[in-house]
């Protein structure tokens, strides 16, 4: 007796359409982010239910819900996802000469700031591999594709993935000498409420949180002079006396006007990097990894040891070359040598 022969998926697109809604809960978001409509994308999430012979989705005013047969469905057309990234990774040609391009996504300040005039040694170093950087407050997808090695301040929880922690960040509250000169500084938390305050954030309900647990009880449209959601904006918004804002303490480290004042606030944040497994053995992601564990290196760098160090007393601790003054380096003065780039001493 014949046996009949189990029939394979077919609708490989279908399978990818429905992890997209999925993921975005809502037909209208995952029709703007493929670019097609939103009556092509229902059309085809239909043929792909019928040819399965399950109902996959439920359709709500909030948007959509996955059934319990979907949910297994699911699960399978993810890992039929991460099985097509790892075919892509497995056709990286095993170069042995660095060339080609590797792929970098950063937060927007780590990048603009510290790594960003940094990259020229490394590219030194390599002189046919090209470096694209991605400077964002959003963390990009290694799994999917979206960049061979991320910096971000969030500890990534995926399987398959390669997490190194490459130091942590430190805040303080700084000043410019311009506003001090005009204002004074504050003295205690309850003197806050005399000052302009800058603030940085990735969203409202971040802010509302941070500033009600810190500043209950200040009406925010009299005390807040400046927000934003960028890193080099918020800089320079205490650089030039906006108000006093909290910025990472290696920045007193550069030859920065600014001036640090105590306050019973502090925040740190682990620095981490993050790249897929098998990717970690293409030699040109292999070579940029290592380079940022040199670049972000606690024992070289003081500001990065988990342990907290009052900005007065890191110029005392670091014993490499001067890091200049980033107002000079965004103004498109020379970057600052790195201590790989320092000459030998003649014997």
């Amino acid at each position: 007796m014949l046996r009949r022969p189990i029939r394979g998926l077919t609708d490989w697109e279908g399978a990818h359409l429905f992890l997209e809604l999925v993921r975005r809960s809502s037909f209208r978001a995952t029709a703007d982010h493929l670019g097609i409509s939103v009556n092509t994308l229902r059309a085809r999430i239909d043929d792909f239910e019928k040819s399965l012979k399950v109902k996959l989705v439920t359709r709500h005013v909030d948007g959509v819900r996955v059934t319990a047969e979907g949910e297994r469905i699911l699960e399978l057309v993810a890992e039929m996802e991460k099985t097509s990234f790892e075919l892509v990774r497995a056709c990286e040609p095993a170069q042995k000469t660095m060339s080609g391009e590797v792929r970098l996504s950063i937060t927007e300040g780590l990048g603009a700031v510290w790594v960003g005039n940094r990259l020229v040694d490394f590219q030194r170093r390599y002189p046919e591999l090209m470096v694209d950087v991605h400077a964002t407050m959003q963390s990009s997808d290694v799994l999917r594709l979206e960049t061979d090695l991320a910096v971000q301040l969030t500890r990534p929880t995926a399987k398959d993935l390669k997490v190194v922690k490459l130091g942590r960040m430190h805040f303080h509250f700084f000043a410019a000498q311009s506003y001090i000169d005009r204002h004074g500084l504050p003295k205690s938390m309850a003197d806050f409420g005399k000052h302009r305050l800058v603030i940085q954030t990735d969203s409202d309900e971040n802010a509302r949180r941070v500033y009600d647990k810190y500043f209950p009880g200040l009406p925010p449209e009299k005390f807040i002079a400046q927000r934003s959601n960028v890193s080099s904006v918020h800089y320079w918004a205490v650089a030039r006396g906006a108000g006093v804002g909290m910025l990472p303490t290696y920045i007193y480290a550069y030859d920065t006007p600014l001036v640090p004042f105590d306050m019973p606030i502090r925040y740190q944040t682990d620095i981490w990097m993050t790249y897929h497994e098998s990717a970690g053995q293409i030699p040109r992601v292999r070579a940029l990894a290592d380079w940022l564990v040199e670049a972000f290196s606690p024992r070289l760098y003081p500001w990065f040891r988990d342990e907290y160090i009052p900005p007065s007393e890191l110029r005392k601790k670091y014993r490499g070359p001067s890091l200049g003054n980033p107002l000079d380096i965004a103004a498109g003065e020379p970057a600052p040598r790195t201590p790989t780039e320092r000459k030998k001493p003649k014997r």
